[in-house]
């Protein structure tokens, strides 16, 4: 497996003839605002260290060839065919990304492809979204397109919808197109407004894996995305016209409980709880006030265990585990949830003791050896220099 550009090239040149060029496109961690994405709500994630990169080199015709590195399988499809249906495995995320590129009226150039990926897989750090906008934005700038960073999220946000399955929102290729060194980004996903929030450097992130890995597309989180459109359609007799639950204030659905059945209801309250916290949040970061920030990670976890019930034991038992150690502000699950990481919101200077800590008693807890890591937020998409 390459560690570095000059290894993924060569690993390139192994198996296919030519230079490739390289582009890299982050993970992320979400900081506050989970499942508010789709609800045209608030989120604030940050790009990480941790990226997918694609080794690409033009072909003279329009197949596609594409290898990856992780699972030692190479695939090959035809941008000129006619209705192509997805395989269910990895290779939708490629194929769909290219296919709604072309939708968009963007005519592709064939390609050779690598893909290495140093985003834990299933981990809740989108490395689907590392990866569609590392091809997306790879076969955009070898087929000599304009690229436009907001098209290009909209575009790989459809693949995962509309070919892979996954009704994600546009969170994940948005950080993955935008993201800003050192500093988390706030983004109205209605709007698709944002800013760069600062991360005080006196903490530091950490992510704790909790190595239980889960499979979202069809499963826990397309249900939880009906119950939030079943809770606005039945509270917009009561409102007026509402689009999404970003539409809705915490008074309103207190007023029209009585609308909704009781699991609904409880679905209802994190998103729209969830977006006042996000906008505290980038307000308290802003302020420096990092004990206020963790107090509200803390409460949207809270959130999203006992309303949104996108949580597990493994995950409970690193928060609370978490939370007394010395220097930490807050701690919550992130991501799509089901499994995968937290992650703390920790004093620079009890960043070792916490990491060494955390790990031990996760292991005595639960039996599993986490991975703990620490970041500092990265930057965006965009071409490696050689």
């Amino acid at each position: 497996m390459p560690t570095g550009t000059t290894d993924l090239i060569e690993e390139f040149q192994r198996r296919w003839e030519g230079t490739p060029r390289l582009y890299r496109a982050p993970g992320r961690v979400n900081l506050i605002g989970e499942h508010t994405d789709y609800n045209d709500g608030f989120v604030m994630p940050a790009a990480l260290e941790f990226a997918t990169t694609t080794a690409i080199l033009p072909r003279d015709d329009r197949k596609v060839r594409v290898h990856s590195l992780a699972l030692s399988e190479t695939a090959e499809f035809d941008l000129d065919q006619a209705d192509p249906k997805p395989r269910r495995d990895w290779t939708d995320y490629v194929r769909g990304v290219a296919l709604m590129l072309e939708r968009a009226g963007h005519r592709l150039r064939g390609a050779d492809l690598m893909l290495h990926s140093s985003v834990p897989l299933g981990a809740g750090m989108s490395s689907s979204a590392a990866l569609e906008v590392s091809v997306g934005y790879a076969l955009l700038a070898e087929s000599g397109l304009p690229i436009d960073l907001i098209d290009l999220a909209r575009r790989c946000q459809e693949a995962e919808n509309g070919f892979v399955g996954m009704r994600c929102g546009v969170m994940d290729q948005f950080i993955s197109c935008h993201g800003v060194a050192g500093h988390a980004v706030l983004l109205d996903c209605r709007s698709l407004d944002f800013r760069p929030v600062p991360v005080d450097p006196r903490a530091r992130l950490v992510i704790c894996n909790t190595m239980v890995h889960h499979q979202l597309a069809g499963s826990e989180y397309n249900l939880r995305r009906q119950d939030c459109e079943r809770g606005v359609e039945l509270l917009s007799p009561a409102l007026g016209p509402i689009r999404a639950l970003r539409d809705v204030s915490l008074a309103q659905l207190e007023r029209h409980a009585d609308r909704l059945p009781e699991v609904t209801y409880r679905r209802c309250r994190h998103i729209v709880t969830e977006n006042a916290r996000v906008l505290e949040a980038a307000t308290a970061l802003e302020n420096g006030d990092l004990h206020r920030f963790g107090r509200l990670m803390i409460e949207s976890h809270e959130s999203m265990r006992d309303d949104y019930q996108i949580s597990c034991r493994e995950l409970d038992v690193m928060v609370a585990l978490s939370l007394p150690l010395p220097g930490v502000y807050g701690a919550r699950m992130t991501g799509g949830g089901f499994g995968g990481c937290s992650v703390s919101l920790v004093d620079a200077d009890a960043v070792g003791h916490f990491m060494k800590s955390i790990a031990e008693a996760y292991r005595e807890a639960t039996g599993i050896v986490p991975a703990i890591f620490t970041c500092v937020p990265g930057s965006h998409v965009d071409a490696v220099k050689p």
